[in-house]
């Protein structure tokens, strides 16, 4: 670009243009004209034909001096950089990297995604790209391309007129002493009007003539860009070795690294382009490029286009086995993984998939605890996913799983708190393992192979949830695991892991499923079970069922969940705890199913029975009685009990000797259940306790209505001894001899009929 705002010229022209002025200053023309010219740059916001006429007008009004050259070089100068800008800033410029070609010229990064694509630059389109001539100095770039004769006579006069003031100059001036300056501005004006062959002449006088010059760096490369293009290679290899002679002080030594590789490259001789290459890398890791960060395009593309090209040589060397080989005699390089990366995909790209996957092995191999090792191991899975080798991508797997399980000695020389990304890929390849295996054990048609995918599906889940306990995937997986287990029938190992599904993670979507899971699996062993370990499954089924009833009260099936429990808690006879949990499926679902609420209660009458609390149970078989339909036939069965618990108060209160509550309960049977079996044998028993008290108007009304009632009762015989016994103790001996005759009569023929 033309730099039109700061234009370099003499601080004497301005002096030459004021001679008018002379007389003032004090001088002479002749006094000036014996004055050095200052020929020290000052910027001047101006054009650059004012600067190019005021050199003109110099050189033409100003006497020949020592400075002559130097305003005609200047002038020449000019001259180029008004037609092409400034040209020998001593600076490299390299070409862009085409756009199109981006995708395929950055550095590989394994792991990123699951496949690489096709990128839009080829091989032979890269090759043309990266060994193109670079832009050095000159906003021209394609000048090794020859244009017609009458097309070069049509360069603009400008550097025309300037070369020739440069061939004056070194015609007029042989010492000057910025000759090799002049040649080298020379070159480069040859070079911008398309005239390459002669630029290379003017540049084989600079190199004869200075070999000392500080511009014999540039123009050693300049000249195998020359060759180079000309695919006169081995001419290029010595000019670009030359300029790798000089050493890293020189500019344009990393270039010359990175063109000499692709020189040798070009000839077949693919190990000495890799030690070109290498040694590029080299230097810029020992200046501070660190492989691993980024940085700016140019830089970035200059790295990734020597990456590709090392993929290229070692490609053509052999492979995987080469790299290791190389290394080996060559040392180790820090930035290897990107060696061996770029070669994987540069495979890939091919479709040579188990090429791509033998690369990145084999650098695992050699270096199991790189930093870098998982992310090459997880490539080569994505690898042979890409491929369709679905066993290669279990294998891979379990390797993976293998290599950097929570135990493995990988995490020996390297901070598990500080690799999430390799956690994430062992967290994938433990669930995709166990998911291959639990999905090949439900294949009917692979029934033989079943134990063996059930221990796979097994180990690959608990080796999850031991590596993961506290992560959010753990409940899921540790559900399956359940599933597999119940699956193969082992329902109490089932079950144990449904309820640390349920109750020992924080509350998760399948949390109530997994705790009613378990006590299915524990039902499912009592069908089985036998002798005193059925006794211990039914407890651990009721320890769950409870367990669920209270953690999951809002659930569908809690209520029925605690019903079961409280039947079989009152079959082990635990009948303080059937009593408890009975009450709170009663107080907690009170609009539960009649049939569920009134078995509730049915327990907590029977074990209220059997641990002698009798007026629970009197109440607990009220409120079972509302609950049996009429026409239900246990109902004689409930009346009986509800007798019972009341016939039991009355045997309480006898031990107690309390016998007018003993009698008070014996007689209220006949109200609250008057069909009741016992009825009977109350009565005659609150007689007895009231003759206990000699209560005998009352005593002998119970009796009398006792034998009134029941004519046939066995007990008649003794109803009457009884009132016999309770007339004479009143005084009414009428009335009980005339008891004493029937039973005297039956005395007698009981004794005949012996």
């Amino acid at each position: 670009m033309k730099k039109n705002s700061a234009i370099f010229v003499l601080a004497s022209l301005g002096l030459a243009a004021c001679a008018s002025t002379r007389d003032q200053a004090g001088g002479t023309l002749a006094e000036l004209e014996r004055m050095p010219p200052d020929t020290s740059d000052v910027y001047l916001d101006d054009s650059l034909d004012r600067a190019a006429d005021s050199y003109r007008r110099y050189l033409e009004e100003t006497p020949e001096t020592e400075q002559t050259p130097e305003a005609m070089r200047r002038l020449a100068d000019l001259q180029l950089e008004r037609e092409y800008g400034t040209i020998g800033s001593g600076q490299v410029v390299e070409m862009a990297v085409p756009e199109a070609a981006e995708v395929a010229q950055r550095s590989a990064s394994p792991g990123d995604s699951a496949t690489r694509s096709e990128p839009s630059e080829s091989d032979q389109d890269f090759e043309r790209r990266a060994t193109a001539r670079d832009e050095l100095l000159s906003s021209h770039t394609e000048f090794d391309v020859l244009p017609p004769g009458d097309m070069q006579q049509s360069a603009p006069s400008g550097p025309r007129e300037a070369i020739e003031i440069y061939r004056t100059i070194l015609d007029k001036y042989p010492n000057y002493e910025r000759n090799d300056q002049v040649l080298y501005q020379m070159s480069r004006a040859y070079d911008e009007i398309a005239e390459p062959d002669v630029a290379m002449e003017v540049m084989e006088r600079l190199v004869a003539s200075y070999p000392h010059s500080k511009y014999l760096d540039e123009v050693r490369f300049r000249r195998g860009e020359y060759y180079f293009v000309r695919r006169k290679f081995l001419d290029a290899e010595g000019e670009y070795a030359s300029i790798v002679g000089m050493g890293s002080t020189s500019s344009y030594y990393e270039l010359a690294l990175y063109k000499l590789g692709w020189a040798l490259y070009k000839q077949d001789m693919y190990d000495e382009a890799l030690d070109r290459y290498i040694a590029m890398l080299d230097y810029r890791q020992s200046i501070g490029f660190d492989f691993d960060q980024t940085y700016e395009e140019d830089d970035e593309y200059r790295v990734a286009d020597t990456f590709r090209v090392i993929s290229l040589s070692f490609s053509n060397l052999g492979g995987a086995e080469v790299v290791d080989q190389y290394f080996a005699a060559n040392g180790h390089r820090d930035y290897a993984d990107k060696i061996y990366s770029n070669l994987a995909e540069f495979y890939f790209i091919k479709l040579r998939y188990e090429d791509a996957a033998s690369v990145y092995r084999s650098f695992v191999d050699l270096n199991p605890f790189h930093r870098v090792a998982p992310k090459f191991s997880m490539r080569v899975i994505e690898i042979y996913d890409e491929a369709a080798f679905p066993q290669l991508v279990v294998e891979a797997k379990k390797e993976f799983a293998a290599d950097y399980a929570l135990d493995s000695e990988y995490w020996n020389y390297v901070d598990v708190s500080q690799s999430p990304e390799v956690l994430g890929f062992l967290k994938t390849n433990l669930t995709d393992l166990a998911n291959h295996y639990h999905a090949l054990y439900q294949v009917d048609e692979l029934v033989d192979e079943r134990p063996a995918n059930f221990g796979e599906a097994q180990r690959y889940y608990r080796q999850f949830l031991g590596s993961f306990p506290n992560d959010a995937d753990s409940p899921p997986v540790n559900y399956q695991l359940a599933d597999l287990l119940l699956e193969n029938q082992n329902y109490i190992e089932a079950a144990r892991e449904y309820e640390r599904t349920a109750y020992e993670y924080p509350a998760h979507k399948q949390s109530s499923a997994a705790g009613y899971a378990a006590i299915y699996a524990y039902r499912e062993e009592l069908k089985v079970a036998s002798g005193a370990a059925q006794l211990e499954v039914k407890q651990a089924t009721v320890k769950s069922s409870l367990v669920f009833a209270d953690t999951f009260q809002e659930h569908e099936q809690a209520p029925v969940v605690l019903g079961a429990a409280v039947d079989d808690l009152y079959e082990m006879k635990d009948f303080p705890v059937a009593i408890a949990s009975a009450h709170k499926l009663i107080d907690r679902y009170p609009s539960a199913d009649q049939a569920l609420r009134r078995s509730a209660w049915a327990v907590i009458a029977n074990s209220s029975i059997d641990i002698a609390a009798y007026p629970d149970a009197e109440y607990a078989y009220l409120r079972v009685l509302e609950l049996t339909p009429a026409e239900d036939e246990s109902r004689a069965a409930i009346i009986d009990g509800l007798a019972a618990s009341v016939y039991k108060q009355g045997e309480q209160a006898l031990l107690l000797e309390d016998y007018r509550t003993a009698a008070d309960h014996f007689l209220r049977i006949r109200d609250v259940a008057p069909t009741s079996a016992i009825r009977t044998s109350a009565e005659y028993d609150a007689a007895a306790a009231l003759i206990k008290l000699q209560d005998w108007d009352m005593a002998a009304g119970v009796l009398e209505e006792f034998r009134a009632e029941f004519p046939e009762h066995k007990l008649n015989s003794e109803a009457t001894k009884q009132l016999a016994y309770i007339y004479r103790e009143d005084g009414q001996v009428e009335r009980s001899a005339g008891e004493h005759r029937p039973v005297q009569r039956r005395v007698e023929r009981d004794r005949r009929n012996r």
